[in-house]
């Protein structure tokens, strides 16, 4: 057999090696205060990140691309929704696609087209957003898709398709597959030195790429808002448009708690509340109960939901963990929604003295959960993660 030199191995994941140091350099001297379990979840983070630039890069093919799942509670970024999973494939100018599967029983599934990906310098331009009440579904619960040029599609194109959860123990996920139409049936080229180099510079610039720009995005629409507030619902910013949300950071002491009161929504089956870090990711949300969807909350006979977010547990069922973090963010997401929301479907938001909480809740007696009930529940978000099969 012949050997063929291309250089040594350290040579072609130098450029990878590297940008690891640089992210870490990144993640050490954040442009925000932390506390020494932050610093530990900044690493951990870190992991994510470099597991998902890897995997994207590795798995990027423009001639035979595929549905890759990037974000997870294993590789969180982009204050990542805890009821979703996400698929991405890379699009290529000039091609078509199929986009096929069976639906599953999940509250929402969405297709987004953008031009481009997520930077530090803003977000891409959406192409089409729309989720599967636009699809011919048939009774058998399989649907296919084609899309091509008429979508003015450009090398560095992305497809993401969003499977959202309300009930994480009964809801089943369906299936999913894309093929590019113009190249099926073709091999794929053999493996060379030169292209998988390639590929490791890849990965390097969307690992720089991706902590530079969650360090920017928040600073752009969530801590231009006043503390302990929440905006009115509008459509998310670079996100779908059947996806309305309300954003918001939180600051608060052991003694304070935030009490967020909103309407249980008549005109949106996916309603949904969440934490995050100052990394601009979700926090531990399948071991600790820092996300709420409708069907996880409990809903007062007043037709409202009532949370309570604060460092310690005020033994409620709508109780959001802060999970140690005394500063972080808030996202109220509604999805599938039949009109546009207004301020009247949005959330009000109360600065309150942990130990007044009481007062603040009209129900509080039927809002209280003892501490086994709260480790069922706990339990049921376990089994509930683990059901989704990502790792």
């Amino acid at each position: 057999m012949t050997e063929v030199s291309t250089g040594s191995t350290s040579e072609v994941t130098k450029v990878f090696s590297d940008a690891v140091a640089e992210a870490e350099g990144l993640i050490a001297n954040p442009p925000f205060e932390i506390s020494e379990q932050e610093r530990a979840e900044g690493y951990d983070y870190l992991a994510g990140s470099i597991r998902s630039s890897l995997q994207m890069a590795f798995d990027y093919d423009l001639v035979h691309p595929v549905l890759i799942n990037p974000t997870h509670q294993y590789a969180r970024q982009g204050l990542d929704n805890p009821d979703a999973i996400y698929f991405n494939a890379y699009l290529d100018e000039g091609a078509t696609y199929e986009v096929s599967g069976v639906r599953g029983t999940t509250t929402d599934l969405s297709f987004q087209v953008m031009d481009g990906n997520y930077s530090a310098d803003g977000s891409p331009t959406s192409l089409a957003a729309f989720d599967d009440r636009e699809l011919d579904v048939a009774a058998d619960g399989s649907f296919s898709w084609k899309f091509g040029p008429e979508m003015g599609l450009k090398k560095g194109a992305t497809l993401i398709v969003r499977e959202v959860y309300n009930d994480w123990t009964t809801e089943e996920r369906g299936t999913l597959r894309i093929q590019r139409l113009d190249t099926a049936g073709t091999p794929r080229e053999p493996f060379a030195m030169d292209k998988v180099a390639k590929r490791y510079g890849v990965a390097a610039k969307m690992l720089i790429g991706k902590i530079k720009t969650w360090f920017s995005f928040p600073e752009w629409f969530t801590y231009k808002e006043p503390v302990n507030t929440l905006t009115v619902p509008k459509s998310t910013p670079g996100g779908l448009a059947s996806q309305f949300s309300s954003l918001g950071h939180y600051d608060l002491t052991e003694d304070e708690a935030l009490v967020v009161t909103v309407p249980v929504s008549d005109v949106a089956p996916y309603q949904a509340i969440q934490i995050g870090s100052k990394w601009y990711v979700s926090t531990d949300y399948e071991h600790y109960q820092s996300s709420l969807t409708g069907a996880q909350s409990q809903a007062d006979p007043d037709g409202f939901f009532r949370y309570v977010i604060s460092t310690r547990n005020p033994e409620i069922a709508n109780w959001l963990d802060t999970t140690g973090h005394d500063k972080g963010v808030i996202m109220l997401r509604w999805q599938r929604v039949a009109r546009d929301l207004t301020e009247q479907d949005g959330p009000s938001v109360e600065l309150v003295a942990f130990d007044e909480v009481a007062k603040h809740l009209p129900y509080y007696e039927d809002n209280r959960v003892t501490p086994e009930q709260y480790a069922a529940r706990i339990a049921d978000r376990q089994v509930g993660i683990a059901r989704r099969m990502i790792s």
